[in-house]
């Protein structure tokens, strides 16, 4: 029996089906995923596409009819006769990895929207429970009071200003008022005098025709509240990345490192709407760059982590102030430090950088092969791990290898999330 699914699929919404094929296939194209995600920027980690897996991973189970007897007649046979053994169904045509073994088979590719490349990449991950702060910077619209009209809908007619204006109206054009017209009435009752008499009614009579033309209520004195569509705020944070790019830091560092922010990023755009990423490296002294400098750029000199927090610290005074900006760090280093600069280092973090951050992450990294409980002490990390003991919200981890980036920052936020839970 074949089932073929012919439903639309309104709106580009994934369907059940393609549900229950990632849901099937989730390991295979989350490591797809992740193998993508290694060649692409920080921000572009965040765009969906088409990725690759194998196709031995696509079998689906089937019901086969097992046992019993069954002739068959197939017509058009010149190949075999009666007695002839067959090869069983598939040999000869394996997927040959190597030159000459068989015919090859591409890989089954699948195109990920943005949302579902982003989940995979995520996966089960949590943040901690994010400060929300004065709303800036643009994003989504809403509705807002923008004066008022003569037309709209009958809902949204404004009483008060309506009635200021046909007041004015009313005081402009003269309009008798009632209580005058009551008093010349209460003075033709007592009058005796035929000709006062009637003049009073004429005087009457006029001030009642002059009231009748001039309405208490007109259609140019209705006024409707109106209403127009405008930016919306939406709460924004800023991403500083640090990094020592001195002599000691190689390439495998820096790879492992750029993972870290990468995932820092990606949890960040999907609880903030803007997103800001400021590259700060520094050796002896620290320089605001571009992500490929960041990375890439040659750099020479010493290391001095102070220069660093000090660089992020009157970045965050003149462009990112702590009441607008939601403020994340993430800190990698190989752990080289200057014993002179220990002091500074840890003055400026615990005075100036800890109590402006929502989040501050400190990332060792080494070379690959080594174990993470093998690896000594650094003097970075000895300086860190006595401020956390004195009570700094200080998150620290070590990593030597790329499988334990992804382990790594869901111990760390895990970790975070658990601590808020048992705050008071």
């Amino acid at each position: 029996m074949f089932i073929v699914d012919r439903r639309l699929n309104p709106g580009s919404k994934s369907l059940e089906n393609r549900q229950r094929f990632l849901r099937r296939a989730k390991a295979l194209v989350q490591g797809a995923v992740k193998k993508t995600s290694e060649g692409r920027d920080i921000k572009d980690v965040l765009e969906g596409g088409e990725v690759s897996i194998p196709l031995d991973g696509m079998h689906e189970p089937r019901f086969r009819r097992e046992g019993g007897t069954r002739d068959r007649v197939l017509p058009g046979n010149k190949k075999f006769v009666e007695g002839d053994i067959l090869p069983r169904s598939g040999e000869g045509r394996g997927k040959g990895s190597q030159p000459g073994e068989g015919d090859g088979e591409d890989d089954f590719r699948f195109v990920l929207s943005r949302d579902e490349f982003v989940d995979l990449f995520l996966d089960d991950l949590e943040l901690p429970d994010l400060a929300k702060r004065k709303l800036a910077e643009a994003e989504s619209e809403g509705l807002q009071r923008a004066g008022f009209s003569t037309s709209g809908s009958p809902a949204n007619i404004s009483v008060s200003r309506t009635v200021r204006l046909a007041m004015a109206r009313r005081i402009a054009l003269r309009r008798p008022r009632p209580e005058t017209i009551a008093q010349l009435e209460a003075e033709l009752a007592e009058c005796g005098d035929e000709a006062r008499r009637a003049e009073l009614e004429a005087e009457i009579e006029a001030l009642k025709a002059k009231a009748r033309r001039i309405p208490f209520i007109d259609p140019i004195d209705i006024r409707f509240r109106r209403f127009e569509t405008v930016p919306k705020p939406v709460a924004q944070a800023v991403m500083f990345c640090l990094m020592d790019v001195s002599g000691s830091m190689s390439e495998h560092m820096k790879d492992l490192a750029k993972r870290f922010y990468m995932l820092l990023y990606v949890f960040l755009t999907r609880r903030y709407r803007h997103v800001e990423i400021v590259f700060i490296r520094h050796t002896d002294r620290a320089e605001e760059v571009d992500e490929e400098t960041f990375f890439n750029g040659p750099a020479s000199g010493g290391t001095m982590v102070s220069s660093a927090l000090e660089a992020m610290h009157d970045i965050v005074r003149s462009r990112f102030r702590p009441s607008d900006w939601n403020i994340y760090a993430a800190q990698a280093s190989d752990g080289d430090n200057s014993i002179s600069d220990s002091a500074v280092t840890g003055r400026l973090l615990t005075e100036m950088i800890l109590p402006v951050s929502q989040f501050f992450a400190y990332l060792e990294v080494a070379e690959a092969g080594g174990s993470t409980f093998e690896m000594p002490d650094s003097s970075l990390w000895t300086l860190y791990q006595r401020l956390r003991a004195e009570g700094a919200p200080l998150s620290m981890r070590k990593v030597s290898d790329r499988s334990e980036i992804f382990p790594v920052f869901h111990d760390l936020f895990q970790r975070r999330r658990n601590q808020e839970k048992a705050a008071p």
